[in-house]
């Protein structure tokens, strides 16, 4: 049986809480109250208590569809958009005697469209289902009675089972823990799944149920719970439990949510009180926001452009047909005689001629319905999955240490890659590791390590100093050991017991081996102890201290175990440290304190924090080193670390006694204000403290991140950097990364300036606001005057505004001001951001700007920044899979965002506007031809093709080559792409999917319409055509048209590709050879099937040369006006990518002239990024080489 040795591993007063010991107050007064009705009897779900309830069941969907919703849900879905909506009235009509062809030919081609694209909808819900599948058949341990456990799906289980659930496994449903395998009742919980955060969180069962350890103590286990009803708080929790007709208050520490994870405990016992789509997750779960690219919005016009042209030209003919069919029969004769006038229904009735136009107004309509592609929303899917597929296989963003390929979530956004004006980025995690090291460090006023940062590599190559080469090859090939990055003889290896202050250093390092709450785990194979910590910040201070001689090896209820140096024998010695209280870090406290008592017996406060509230907490006598402290931490930060201050004092007895009892009493009130009181009681002791000195560990920048920053600026994309460090850290970022560079004039909002303190400190809260606002009113105002005034010679700006700045720039009234700011300048940094103000900004500027923005971050807190913007794309770090989870695209280094956006971006743009652009041109084409022969038959609603012919054109003859150019062409190697980053320029601009381009193509259909038709007509209607001298009927004419049609359609994309494959050569002559295979096969049938097809081909046309000749002089004519124009804009107008193909094919990409004059057509000029900087340095040395001449 579980339970026989329970493991002591002691927490309670490591966290300062202590397990039931709560009282009723505050919100447990609304108990059975409206919203806290919920009763669950533990342990007894088949009650009849329990029965009646009929609360939800464990099983969970995730699906769109189910099988009764799917043909109603999925057809609604596929009849939202006009176009469907559209081609099914014609469906319907085309039984009607409107239609001009027969109804199977029209109704096929739309039924093979929609079930492609349902087919879709069902092949991606399948995966879903099957997700859902796999969840719901988990195993989980449940009581069924008689002290026995037995294993149970996850979608059997009930409100009210006990469940067993062991390491490792997740939890299946929203519990209330009522033991685990440590006699505290306390677990270990990781909440990846749900906040993002790996940091584990600490869970304790109440007294009351902790002795309820092993499985045969549920025999006779009955509780009952009364909780707030399901709701999306993650964070807290409302319940009381009834044990043996005693009360007991539930708080959010006895809670453990769904898709949590056990971790470090062997098992726990749970009572499950929420389940399925009442657990905090689902009530949490939203579907992400509905993204649309801007190529596709403005496709929605073009085709509303059509519908209006498709009326337009719709009226036009049922006018003519209206006077015409009124003149037919005038005194007894008839002019078209064909129709019998005299002998009709209202469709040529001349003594009905209203009616009669608007009966043929209808047929008009579905008849140039050819002019809208059915197959295009189809056709844009299958091809957005196959570069979405592309993009996840391109070997090139596959990160090779984490095994993370880069993944495109959604496809819908593939076009909106290649538009990114404005990316806005993250720092901590995206631009920087995130992986903490331990390089620099002040004691007793001195300096330690010697370790060069990437910003004082920056820094030096600013000034022109090779101290990036001072680091030697000795220390490169040195092994390294991850959080620790620290090099100094005069501390190592125990060399710290010569220092003039080693008392000093020796308190310094057991307090980082103290200080702290992370978990030491023992590797059984090698002995080697790892660490378990809340932040890599802490881990990289438990490293350090271990590396420096102090290892901590053992944490216990009431202690900490640390193999320290003795300074004397120089040898380890084992000591042990009682542990009494933990002051928790906090975002307002900015610091964490433990109190220990040493094995003499004296009592200590070690406390590390920000120098912001540290200084300040010093004693008289305690600030010896206080002024080179400071100096050190400015250092570091100029060098891009991150500093904290540590320092400590001793305790007497009395003092601590007084403070415990305080502390206890507020930690164990459930109060809503309790953690508040915490703090003010803690605020009581942590004064007077001794300064030690100061740390400075570095969250290095990613691979790559400078010169991926430095291609997006060449690129024309503007990069905004959000983050929540504080000033100086992000700016020596900036500057590391090249985003800021010497000679850059800043202009810094800042709220921390000394009459802004004043302000904060009034009691008049509301005119301090309405102040600080004036101030940063004021400070945005002198940055435009300085903006507006600024030239070339002065060099650009940078905007630095922190968080408290942001908060009034971003009010309704000034924000405009902001962003107008924003916008003039090279570089914007927001420092002190919190998510909701990394939000904020993401709207503003992609609903003021109108241009696309791009955010991308590796937190919980950069989703609402993500969710914002036009496309979210995460970084699957160390921060969870939050951001992941949220995003449209995730890859795994902020470096591989440069061939995401130049390579696949540009080409995802050119492929989906070529590809539509197409798509219009060849149904206008086709349309036109129909709309000419109508206006040639007097507008009789005859169709000039047969009806197989004109449902097939869009599905078969036409749409593989235009799927194969969306998928596969490229008008530049990706080599050149990255050569030439200003190419991406094409995109952010629209030049290829300009309205000039798109009314281009719509000309060139309708003169290649033109030609084809007149064409044609001159050259057949007056002559034999058969060797019998038989002349052309209008199966011929039909024939002959529709064959010129798919020769210039489909030629005019073979002029179209710059990047042949074998697939487009098979699909385009493929195509063409299909409708002669077609033609023979068709006519061989029936008559009755194949109607004015019936042997056309073989019989008719292909025996005669004129067919041939016309067919090729047709295919010439038509061709020849796209074919000057390209040459004519080639030589004199290229655009960006044709002048690169035009020096590739001359062989000039390697000659730095050619190169620069392809970069001087640059759009935008490059102010940011190492080859703006290097320019500007050139830049100031002529000019000071021409002012010595």
């Amino acid at each position: 049986m579980a339970g026989n040795r329970r493991k002591k591993h002691h927490f309670s007063r490591i966290h300062a809480f202590s397990c039931g010991k709560t009282s009723f107050k505050g919100d447990h007064s609304l108990i059975g109250g409206p919203g806290f009705s919920r009763v669950v009897h533990c342990n007894d779900p088949e009650s009849f208590e329990a029965s009646v309830l009929n609360y939800s069941g464990n099983y969970v969907r995730t699906t769109k569809y189910t099988l009764a919703t799917f043909f109603p849900k999925a057809l609604f879905e596929q009849f939202r958009r006009v176009a469907n909506v559209y081609f099914l009235i014609c469906a319907i009509l085309s039984f009607t005697p409107l239609s001009p062809y027969s109804a199977v030919s029209n109704v096929l081609p739309l039924v093979v469209v929609i079930g492609a694209t349902m087919g879709k909808e069902v092949l991606e819900d399948w995966r879903r289902k099957k997700q859902d599948i796999e969840v719901n058949n988990r195993k989980v341990k449940v009581h069924c009675g008689e002290g026995a456990f037995d294993y149970t799906k996850w979608r059997d289980l009930k409100v009210g089972d006990v469940v067993k659930v062991e390491k490792d496994e997740f939890f299946p449903a929203d519990l209330i823990l009522l033991s685990s395998s440590y006699e505290e009742a306390i677990c270990y919980v990781e909440t990846t799944n749900l906040d993002g955060e790996t940091n584990l969180k600490l869970k304790q069962a109440l007294d009351a149920t902790s002795n309820v350890h092993e499985d045969s103590n549920f025999q006779n286990f009955k509780a009952i719970i009364r909780c707030e009803d399901p709701n999306a708080n993650l964070y807290t929790f409302v319940g009381s439990l009834e044990l043996e007709e005693q009360q007991y208050p539930l708080t959010p520490q006895q809670l453990l949510l769904r898709d949590s994870k056990l971790r470090n405990t062997d098992y726990i016992y749970g009572a499950v009180i929420f389940t399925g789509r009442d657990t905090k997750v689902f009530q949490n779960s939203t579907g992400p926001p509905s993204k649309r690219s801007k190529v596709e919005r403005r496709m929605d016009k073009i085709i509303y452009f059509l519908f209006g042209i498709l009326v337009l030209m719709s009226f036009i003919g049922s006018i003519f047909f209206g006077i015409a069919t009124r003149e037919d029969l005038q005194d007894g004769k008839m002019k078209r005689w064909y129709l019998r006038p005299d002998d009709t229904t209202a469709y040529y009735d001349p003594k009905r001629a209203a009616v009669a136009a608007v009966l043929h107004f209808l047929t008009a309509l579905m008849l140039y319905g050819y002019l809208i592609p059915i197959s295009l929303y189809v056709s844009i899917e299958i091809v957005k999955i196959l570069q979405s597929i592309f993009i996840n296989q391109d070997l090139h963003m596959y990160y090779e240490e984490t095994d993370k390929p880069a993944r495109a979530r959604t496809s819908n956004l593939n076009e909106e890659l290649g538009q990114v004006d404005t990316i806005l980025s993250d720092k901590t995690g995206t631009l920087t590791c995130n992986s903490m090291e331990f390089i620099k460090c002040s004691i007793a006023g001195t300096s330690y390590g010697r370790g060069v940062t990437e910003v004082e590599r920056a820094m030096a190559r600013r000034k022109g100093s090779p101290l990036e080469e001072e680091v030697t090859e000795e220390q490169e090939d040195k092994a390294s050991i991850k959080g620790f990055n620290f090099e100094d003889e005069r501390i190592m290896n125990g060399s710290w017991v010569n220092e003039p202050h080693a008392d000093v250093i020796q308190k310094f390092l057991r307090l980082l081996a103290i200080c702290h709450t992370a978990l030491p785990e023992v590797d059984e194979e090698n002995g080697k102890i790892s660490y378990e910590a809340e932040s890599p910040d802490e881990a990289a201070f438990v490293i350090a201290a271990r590396e420096l001689g102090f290892e901590f090896y053992e944490r216990t209820q009431t202690s900490i175990s640390v193999h320290e140096l003795d300074p004397v024998t120089g040898t380890k010695v084992e000591r042990s440290y009682s542990l009494l209280n933990v002051l928790e870090f906090s975002s307002s406290r900015k610091r964490m304190s433990v109190i220990v008592r040493s094995e003499e017996g004296t009592l200590l406060l070690l406390s590390k924090g920000a120098d912001s509230v540290m200084f300040e907490r010093l004693a008289e006598n305690g600030r010896e080193f206080e002024e080179q402290t400071k100096e050190h931490i400015n250092e570091y930060a100029d060098a891009g670390l991150r500093t904290l201050i540590l320092a400590y004092r001793e305790l007497d007895e009395k003092e601590y006694i007084q403070f415990n009892e305080e502390f206890t009493e507020a930690k164990n009130s459930v109060s809503a204000d309790r953690e508040e009181l915490a703090e003010e009681i803690a605020e009581k002791i942590e004064k007077n403290l001794i300064l030690l000195g100061a740390t400075a560990v570095e969250d290095k920048l990613q691979n790559g991140v400078p010169e991926c920053i430095d291609k997006l600026a060449q690129a024309g994309i503007k990069l905004w950097v959000l983050t929540g460090d504080k000033m100086e850290t992000a700016i020596n970022i900036g500057f590391a990364c090249s985003l800021l560079r010497q000679g850059m004039r800043q202009v810094i909002i800042s709220s921390e300036t000394p009459e802004s303190k004043t302000l904060e400190k009034s009691e008049d809260k509301s005119a301090a606001a309405a102040a600080l606002k004036a101030s940063v009113l004021h400070q945005l105002i002198r940055g435009k005057e300085l903006l507006d005034s600024s030239n070339e010679s002065l060099g650009p700006l940078a905007l630095i505004i922190d968080g408290k700045s942001l908060t009034y720039a971003l009010e309704d009234d000034v924000k405009d001001l902001f962003l107008e700011l924003a916008i003039g300048c090279a570089s914007v940094i927001c420092c002190r951001s919190s998510p909701k103000q990394k939000a904020l900004v993401t709207r503003l500027v992609k609903t003021k700007t109108s241009s696309t923005t791009l955010a991308i971050g590796d937190g919980a807190n950069d989703v609402g920044m993500l969710q914002e913007a036009d496309i979210g794309v995460g970084i699957s770090g160390v921060e969870g899979m939050q951001a992941v989870m949220s995003s449209d695209i995730a890859i795994a280094q902020f470096r591989f965002l440069e061939r995401l956006l130049l390579v696949h971006g540009h080409w995802c743009y050119r492929r989906i506007s070529s590809m539509i652009c197409y798509f219009f041109y060849k149904n206008i084409a086709f349309g036109f031809t129909l709309f000419f022969f109508e206006a040639y038959a007097s507008f009789s609603g005859q169709p000039v093709y047969n009806d197989w012919f004109l449902s097939l054109y869009n599905v078969f003859f036409t749409s593989l080559p235009v799927i194969a150019l969306g998928v596969f062409d490229q008008d530049v190697s990706a080599r050149f792409c990255l050569k030439f980053p200003l190419l991406y320029q094409e995109g952010v601009q629209n030049i290829l999917f300009s309205w000039t381009r798109i009314l281009g193509w719509a000309l060139n259909g309708v003169a290649n319409a033109a030609i084809i038709f007149f064409f044609c007509i001159h050259a057949m209607k007056q002559q034999a055509f058969r060797k019998g001298g038989e002349v052309i009927g209008l199966e011929i004419l039909g024939t002959t048209m529709y064959t010129c049609v798919v020769w210039v359609v489909n030629c005019q994309m073979a002029l179209s590709v710059t990047y042949f494959t074998y697939i487009q050569h098979l699909f385009i002559w493929g195509g063409i050879t299909f409708w002669y295979i077609f033609l023979l096969a068709y006519g061989a049938m029936d008559p009755y099937i194949s109607t004015t097809a019936y042997k056309v081909f073989i019989e008719a046309c292909a025996p005669a040369p004129s067919f041939w000749l016309i067919t090729l002089l047709v295919l010439m004519s038509s061709l020849l006006p796209y074919f000057t124009y390209s040459a004519i804009q080639m030589r004199f107008f290229p655009l960006h990518h044709q002048m690169i193909q035009w020096f590739r094919s001359d062989g000039q990409t390697d000659d730095p002239e050619f190169c620069q004059m392809v970069r001087q057509r640059s759009l935008r000029p490059t102010t940011v990024g190492y080859t703006a900087r290097f320019e500007a340095s050139s830049r100031d040395l002529k000019a000071k080489i021409e002012d010595s001449l």
